[in-house]
């Protein structure tokens, strides 16, 4: 059982940030924000996977002047990532925007930043506070430390000028594209702050090796209960980001909806075709909400067994395989027919 660091609760739209609530899953729209109707298709094809919040990049006025057609059409709540521009962020939260990401110190004169802290605060609006290892402040950047406290000493200063303003709906993240970095740096700032943290590992790369150093670093302080919402970042489509999100929290127990796959390395006593086999158990089943595991497994020596835990599963064997459910066999099937047999005998158990 993972014991969480307890921290502030916030809310973005109806989703509660922080505290006592479950772990989120966010990522970030691909499209031009201006483009309303690609946007709104991206947004919820994430929504249909299970994602949480949703992050747009606010580029200008136009693409701030969107917001206000997205939002009201949006199935999840909507973060404007803002730079530089307090207009753009006052113009979000004018239009209905549910949170901003945006660093208090990159906004310019105090009273630009106190005319967004100002309205954020009357309307509810969470701010993220974002550093990222690679654009630090000048001064920071020839400190004699490590790099992960230059980063939280970044943070520490942009929360001071939000806390300066009594503002407290704060959420931080604090990412780099190292791993260890980006541990230590969360980490330290755990101890430091109460406000919810926003975990990734930015810039992490494509599919393979993002998805590895983000599972590391986020699996790392996930396990220690560091940890309130989180984003995938990889070079690829946003639903990937999610999927990946929602396959991590699963793994540590972190998350319930949806199926748990877990299949064996295959070895010579396989006699089926044990990796075409799982793969299409896993598109078959991808979409199912139910909370349960489907095992594939490579033979009936092991494979009852070894996943006696799983609610379903298949065992291979020459040209044919068991379906078992609880670790007993239920049905001896031909190879060609396990796939359809496994979803009859799925579905009618749900049911």
């Amino acid at each position: 059982m993972i014991k969480r660091r307890l921290s502030k609760e916030i809310s973005i739209g109806n989703v509660k940030i922080g505290g006592n609530s479950p772990i989120s899953v966010q990522s970030m729209c691909n499209t031009d924000t201006r483009d309303i109707e690609k946007t709104l298709y991206q947004i919820n094809e994430m929504a249909d996977l299970g994602c949480d919040i949703v992050r747009l990049a606010v580029l200008n006025k136009d693409a701030a002047s969107a917001i206000k057609d997205i939002v009201k059409k949006s199935p999840l709540p909507l973060v404007a990532d803002i730079h530089f521009d307090y207009r753009l962020a006052i113009q979000c939260i004018n239009n209905g925007i549910d949170a901003l990401r945006l660093n208090p110190g990159n906004i310019g004169k105090r009273e630009n930043v106190e005319k967004v802290v100002t309205l954020a605060k009357q309307q509810n609006i969470p701010i993220r506070i974002g550093v990222n290892a690679g654009s630090l402040e000048k001064d920071l950047i020839d400190k004699d430390m490590p790099l992960s406290d230059k980063m939280v000493q970044s943070a520490i200063g942009h929360i001071k000028i939000l806390e300066d303003l009594d503002f407290d709906l704060i959420k931080v993240s604090l990412k780099s594209s190292d791993v260890m970095t980006t541990i230590d740096a969360y980490r330290s700032i755990a101890e430091k702050i109460p406000y919810p943290l926003h975990l990734g590992v930015t810039e992490a790369g494509t599919m393979r090796q993002g998805l590895i150093k983000s599972s590391v670093g986020l699996g790392t302080l996930l396990a220690e209960g560091i940890g309130d919402t989180i984003r995938v970042s990889l070079t690829e489509k946003p639903t990937e980001e999610v999927t990946a999100g929602i396959d991590i929290l699963k793994s540590l127990g972190l998350k319930k909806s949806g199926v748990n796959f877990i299949s064996c390395p295959t070895c010579g006593r396989t006699q089926i075709d044990l990796i075409g086999l799982a793969k299409k158990v896993e598109e078959k089943f991808k979409n199912l909400k139910t909370p349960i595991t489907i095992a594939t497994m490579g033979c009936v020596v092991n494979g009852p067994g070894e996943a006696r835990h799983a609610d379903f599963g298949i065992a291979g064997g020459i040209k044919e395989g068991y379906i078992f459910k609880k670790g007993e066999i239920i049905a001896k099937v031909p190879e060609a027919e396990l796939l359809q047999k496994l979803e009859e005998i799925i579905t009618k158990s749900i049911k």
